[in-house]
């Protein structure tokens, strides 16, 4: 802390008295007496018994086991000795337990494992050899049959751990016979080789030498378009297709595998199904694998990314030892490539490995540990990942990792030492996560160690014993982790810039639950260790650091000598009339400016750099400690600064170089406390702090506005830093402020914010004029991080609280709400965060060795959270959102209604206009932003995508909902690639689901057809089909066969969808189906008269039997129509009729134009002319007709009927063979 503390080494841990007697005792009988066997000592043990009558004497202490026969006979003497027991097979139990005793000693257990020594020949006895195996090694004599059995039964995963492992289990001379039987029963293996493998081996050789077959196995996959139509064999064939560079089909596979993951088709589900049921399999193609990951890792579409990151993780679960290197290996060298995403994809998918797979990548820490050359160009979270994977490997469970250990000291107590801040930074870093890590792998592995010793066990040891050692286990870690964060308090008390690193780098411990409870002994060295609520303590200790450093009372004058007169601003708990407090910022500048000019010494100071890092420590540490009650600590919000008067910016100009640049600083510093203090309370549900959080909002917009005003004249001002983990201060210097048209200097992130602008344009004291306000964007690195909880401010309306009087009678009510200033400053803020967040950056390929902007400053919180959480956030503001939108729209609305049209008429403030435009077009970005992000493509994301989607539903009207389908139809048809396939699809495909549905039910494929939305759908299609007829060129005597070809193909399709339309009245024949069948059933009937006929004049001759086909299907329709006119008039609906004489116009005109065309075609005499009786839409005849028909009989020998309304003449084109009718009489067109 910054207060000066007790040392670590004044801490001393006494031994328990009962550990000391223990290691007393064990001490003297090692060493004070001599060895004996233990037949002598335990002679009631079977297992001492049964080696001591088969041949062996177990010693004790330095001497080894004794054998008093050749090892052969001792294994055939214990072998009976067990068999022949009584009690067998039971004693086969109690010996293995007599084993598990007797090895528990260490030096008992280093006997066994020492070859026993034969029997001198001086005893008498020289039968045994000169060489004998351990204990354990005879033991286990018949182990190699039981490992081959265990082995032929065994999964395959489980096999090669055995296999493995077999040259450490066995001795030299029988590995000759044992690898003799392993080649024998793999043969048999491969006589039953997998039938799958087969397959792929046939694919293989046809692809490898046949082009035509991989193209068309690439043509076939490429031909898939729905993601429940991929297979587990399209993906193993992309894999042969990868693994063959012949025929290009390397470069094929990758790009037909991008595609296909672009677009959602082969999903992550597949994938893990792939190598869940195949993995033997696809173990041969384990390198195309590998290629196919490296490739899509570092592709620029960010589609593709995640999908490679899930080959590598399946690959490394799958696979043996060889492909889990390997795989490790790829991870690594992208983590070394420089590319920012890259790396940062790679450490995230190499955190996700050690999280599942700790005991398997602990084997490969070394390969990670190589990362730690290329930490200069890493960017701080980078480096916390990297500590944080190191860690994890080096104090797991697995003993594996714990050769890192003393690498990673030495590499972080070299960082720390560093003069360098650059380097003391990682360090700081480095040592912290390690803590961290250390204290989540210890709860886990001492949360699993009490049940892990056998039940003999625990009954030998006695409690003494076994709480002594746990407590020095304890201690001992706790030894290092105190050394370890001793170490980084001590190399930052120096430097106000690592102290403040080193309070933030604890903060994020412990807002990410990862804090080591055994950081509060340096916290507060002075309270003992006790493991029961350490953040008690570390809450007490750095609240009460807190106080002592920053916090003064509150009185009527200020004492000492400052830059400027100090005065309490921005109180708002005014109302209390004692036990006030301050931050004491002004005085506590004033003492630090002088120990900067005195050649600071290497005694700690207080420093107003941490103010803010300090406060958020001692946030989380009450967070934490009181379950998110910030009781203890709410006074800071509305407590006062110790600042100046502000008026002393109007007269900025006037001050000297060195009391300007403390007023920047000063304003600088006040802005930061308050954003911090909205950090803190910003979640609080309270409405009186709600107000008060709000209010602190309105006090950095005005600062912001003063600081602006200060800037201007302060040209070549360096403020302060705020964030900590940043690359370097000259990367982050700003652009000269007096010069906002210059181009920004290099690495500034290009963003000029509304509020940028907002500075040039705002108005000064009419009193003086002082230079234009300079932009705050390029100093946004300069202010502290805004959590992405503060975003949640933007739902609050009016905020409003009731003031007492002397009496307790309420006075007054105090309101507060979001202005325009306050809206635009968190809006800026989100949109900010969203550009970093969601919108996908291009990958820069720079070589890593060059230094590069780092546009990761400011954003040190936001990277602790995933996109997928920054989206979730935006989707849950996403009404607040479309509010806030509807306001500005309807304050614009109101405004020019109230002023006729003009926005800048007199009476206007043109300062909150100004903002409500900068409000205006941030909401837009912000919402853009949002739904331009890539994940909502992946299907993972689509739940999310729909609720952002249903909330914009939700806000439409709905007395607009058959429009807004229409004009959705519309839209789908006008962009489909072929109108008329799309008509067709709907027509048989949508239209027939919607018949055989239930009464309330809609079509499968078409949710939103039912027959309540059916009118909707017919007429959309209708005006669609007529729509796209007429753009069908007219036919021309000079086309060419293949043009005129194309022409009927489109007409004799657009004539087929009309009339599968028009038979749909037969089913839905409502009045306004109908009416809008007769409507568009005429225009569909001109645009063929005026387009169609012409191609049918010069094409009859070549395309005869396209040209029939055309005229008999649109006969059909004709009939149909001419039923419908019969229909309506029968009805007598006025609607319908006034649709029948233009019809019944075309019908007749159709009848002579086909004459026409047959005589142009010298085919005059097929044609004639025929009674056609009048049916209504069931195909019913009418009954009026049967009287007209002796009136009309003698006119019937005329060819054409011109004016009788209830007949009609109809023309035909049959074909040679005979044709049935319901008809009596129609016209045909014969060959």
């Amino acid at each position: 802390m910054m207060r000066k503390k007790k040392r670590l080494s004044a801490i001393s841990i006494d031994e328990d008295p009962a550990s000391r007697d223990v290691l007393k005792s064990k001490k003297s009988k090692s060493a004070g007496r001599p060895a004996k066997s233990l037949s002598a000592s335990v002679p009631d043990s079977v297992f001492g018994h049964m080696l001591q009558e088969s041949g062996i004497n177990l010693k004790q202490g330095n001497m080894a086991n004794e054998i008093v026969v050749d090892q052969a006979v001792f294994q055939k003497r214990l072998q009976q000795h067990l068999r022949k027991n009584p009690r067998y097979p039971n004693i086969i139990q109690e010996f293995i337990s007599g084993l598990e005793s007797h090895i528990e000693d260490p030096e008992r257990f280093r006997n066994c494992l020492l070859p026993c020594v034969p029997r001198c020949a001086d005893e008498g006895d020289t039968s045994s050899s000169s060489f004998q195996e351990s204990l354990v090694r005879m033991l286990l004599g018949d182990l190699g049959s039981k490992l081959m059995q265990l082995v032929s039964v065994a999964p395959i995963e489980i096999q090669r751990d055995i296999i493995t492992s077999l040259p450490e289990i066995l001795e030299d001379s029988q590995h000759g016979d044992m690898a003799r039987e392993l080649k024998s029963s793999s043969v048999q293996t491969c006589s039953n080789k997998d039938s799958v493998a087969l397959v792929l081996e046939v694919i293989k050789s046809a692809v490898r030498f046949q082009k035509i077959i991989s193209e068309a196995w690439l043509k076939a996959i490429e031909c898939v378009t729905e993601p429940e139509d991929h297979k587990v064999i399209d993906v193993l064939v992309l894999l042969i297709l990868h693994s063959t560079n012949a025929n290009q089909s390397r470069r094929g596979a990758e790009r037909a595998l991008k595609a296909k993951v672009r677009g959602g088709l082969i999903p992550e589900a597949l994938l893990n199904k792939t190598f869940r049921d195949y993995a033997e399999v696809m173990r041969v193609y384990f390198p195309s694998i590998l290629s196919l990951a490296q490739v899509l890792l570092r592709s620029t579409d960010f589609c593709v990314v995640p999908f490679g990151g899930h080959i590598y993780k399946q690959a490394f679960t799958a696979f043996d030892s060889y492909c889990q290197q390997e795989v490790v290996g790829s991870l690594v060298t992208h983590v070394c490539s420089g590319v920012s995403g890259e790396v940062d994809v790679a450490l995230e998918l190499l955190c996700g490995l050690v999280a599942q797979k700790p005991t398997e990548m602990a084997q490969y820490a070394v390969f990670v540990k190589g990362i730690l050359d290329y930490m200069d160009n890493l960017s701080p979270q980078q480096i916390r990942r990297l500590f944080h994977v190191l860690s994890c490997l080096a104090f797991g469970q697995d003993q594996h990792g714990s050769h890192i250990q003393d690498d990673m000291h030495i590499v972080i107590r070299k960082q720390l030492s560093s003069t360098v801040p650059k380097y003391k930074r990682i360090g700081i870093i480095g040592a912290v996560m390690m803590v961290g890590s250390m204290a989540a792998q210890r709860d886990r592995s001492e949360s699993s160690q009490g049940g892990t010793l056998p039940k003999d066990t625990h009954r030998q040891v006695s409690r003494t014993a076994n709480v002594c050692v746990f407590s020095i286990r304890i201690r001992n870690r706790s030894l290092i982790v105190t050394a370890l964060l001793e170490l980084v308090r001590s190399c930052s008390e120096g430097s106000a810039e690592a102290a403040a690193l080193y309070y933030d780098e604890l903060a994020n411990l412990l807002q990410n639950h990862r804090l080591d409870p055994l950081v509060q002994v340096v916290l507060c060295p002075s309270i003992q260790l006790n493991m029961r609520n350490p953040l008690v303590w570390i809450g007490k200790s750095v609240l009460e650091d807190f106080q002592e450093d920053f916090v003064v009372d509150l009185g009527p004058e200020i004492p000492g000598s400052f830059p400027f007169t100090p005065s309490a601003m921005y109180n708002l708990d005014e109302d209390e009339s004692q036990g006030g407090i301050a931050v004491n910022l002004l005085p506590i500048m004033a003492k630090d400016l002088r120990k900067a000019d005195s050649n600071r010494n290497s005694v700690r100071h207080v420093s107003p750099l941490c103010l803010s890092s300090f406060f958020r420590l001692l946030r989380l540490c009450e967070e934490k400690q009181h379950q998110g009650d910030l009781e203890e600590i709410d006074a800071l919000l509305g407590c006062p600064l110790i600042l100046t008067d502000m008026e002393v910016v109007e007269k900025v100009e006037s001050l000297s170089k060195a009391e300007r640049e403390f007023l920047c600083s000063l304003l600088f510093y006040a802005i930061n406390w308050f954003r911090e203090v909205v950090n803190a309370f910003c979640k609080l549900k309270d409405p009186e702090m709600k107000m008060k959080v709000v209010t602190r909002l309105q006090n950095i917009t005005y600062l912001q506005t003063l600081l602006e005003k200060c800037l201007a004249a302060s040209p070549g001002f360096i403020p302060p830093l705020a964030n900590f983990d940043c690359e370097s201060t000259e990367v982050l210097a700003p652009a000269p402020s007096v010069a906002p048209a210059k181009k920004p200097r290099k690495g500034a992130v290009c963003f000029q914010s509304p509020q940028g602008r907002r500075g040039k344009r705002r108005p000064e004291s009419p009193e003086k004029v002082v230079k234009a306000g300079v932009s705050l964007s390029s100093y946004w690195m300069y202010f502290r991080e805004l959590d992405m909880e503060v975003l949640n401010v933007l739902q609050c309306g009016l905020l409003s609280r009731s003031i007492l009087d002397t009496e307790l009678h309420s006075k007054v009510r105090d309101e507060v709400q979001l202005g325009p200033a306050e809206l635009v400053f968190l809006l800026e803020d989100m949109w900010r965060k969203l550009d970093f967040s969601l919108a996908a950056a291009p990958a820069k390929k720079a070589p890593f060795f060059k230094a590069k902007a780092d546009r990761t400053v400011g954003f040190s919180h936001l990277q602790q959270k995933s996109s997928k959480d920054v989206a979730t956030c935006c989707v849950e503001l996403l009404a607040t959102l479309c509010t806030h939108l509807e306001n500005c729209h309807n304050h614009f609305q109101t405004l020019l209604s109230e002023n006729q049209g003009v926005v800048d008429a007199l009476g206007v403030d043109i300062n909150v206009q100004q903002l409500m435009c900068s409000a205006y077009q941030l909401l837009w970005q912000v919402l853009h932003t949002t739904f331009s992000w890539s994940g909502f493509s992946q299907s993972e994301q689509r739940p999310l995508l729909k609720n952002a989607l249903g909330v914009l539903a939700s806000r439409l009207k709905e007395k607009d909902v058959d429009q807004t389908l229409e004009q959705l139809i519309n839209i789908y048809l006008g962009h489909a690639d072929d109108v008329l396939k799309a008509v067709e699809e709907i027509t048989e495909k949508g239209i027939s689901e919607l018949i055989d549905a239930a009464k309330d039910g809609s079509s499968h494929s078409w949710r939103t057809l039912n027959r309540q939305t059916f009118l909707v759908y017919y007429k959309a299609l209708m005006a669609e089909l007529e729509k796209y007829i007429r753009k069908i060129p007219p036919g021309k005597q000079t086309d060419s066969r293949e043009v005129q070809s194309k022409k009927l193909l489109l007409w004799n399709l657009a004539v087929r969808d009309f009339h599968i339309l028009v038979n749909m009245v037969k089913v839905f024949d409502s009045r306004p189906v109908l009416n809008v069948c007769l409507k568009y059933g005429r225009l569909f009937l001109e645009s063929f008269l005026k387009l169609g006929m012409p191609l049918l004049d010069y094409s009859f001759k070549k395309h005869k039997e396209d040209v029939q086909s055309l005229l008999k299907t649109i006969q059909l329709s004709t009939r149909q129509l001419h039923h419908m006119c019969g229909h309506s008039k029968i009805r007598q609906d006025t609607a319908l009729t006034n649709h029948v004489p233009a019809l019944k116009k075309h019908l007749e005109q159709f009848v002579y134009r086909v004459k026409a065309m047959l005589t142009l075609n010298q085919c005059q005499e097929a044609f004639w002319l025929g009674n056609l009786k009048n049916r209504d839409l069931k195909g019913e005849e009418i009954l009026s007709q049967r009287s007209q028909e002796s009136e009309n009989e003698d006119e019937e020998s005329s060819q054409v009927h011109e004016g009788n309304d209830d007949e009609e003449s109809d023309a035909e084109v049959k074909d040679n063979g005979p044709e049935e009718e319901e008809e009596e009489e129609d016209s045909d067109v014969s060959d």
